[in-house]
């Protein structure tokens, strides 16, 4: 893998990532968690779409080796999903009165 192929994964990566907390109503954070929520994501979202008997679709092959954009994007989502329901408990109001 040159340099340019693993730029252009990192971009892939952030672009999925980016949608997929955007979709998911995700919290503040940088293209760096973007890039990791792409990756990571991708992983969750082939296991889903495997273990579903789903099929690969819109694939991105950089040098032979194919990327998921929709699993990825899923994938995100579902681990969007999650950290915000570890995340966020319920809240208790105090009032002053």
């Amino acid at each position: 893998m040159t340099l340019l192929e693993f730029v252009v994964y990192l971009v892939i990566a952030g672009v999925c990532g980016a949608v997929a907390r955007a979709l998911a109503g995700g919290s503040a954070g940088g293209f760096i968690l973007s890039i990791l929520l792409g990756f990571v994501g991708a992983f969750v979202g082939t296991w889903l779409a495997r273990m579903f008997h789903l099929p690969e679709f819109f694939l991105i092959a950089i040098a032979g080796h194919p990327f998921p954009i929709v699993w990825s994007i899923i994938g995100g989502m579902v681990l969007v999903f999650i950290a915000h329901a570890l995340t966020r408990g319920p809240r208790l109001r105090y009032s002053r009165y």
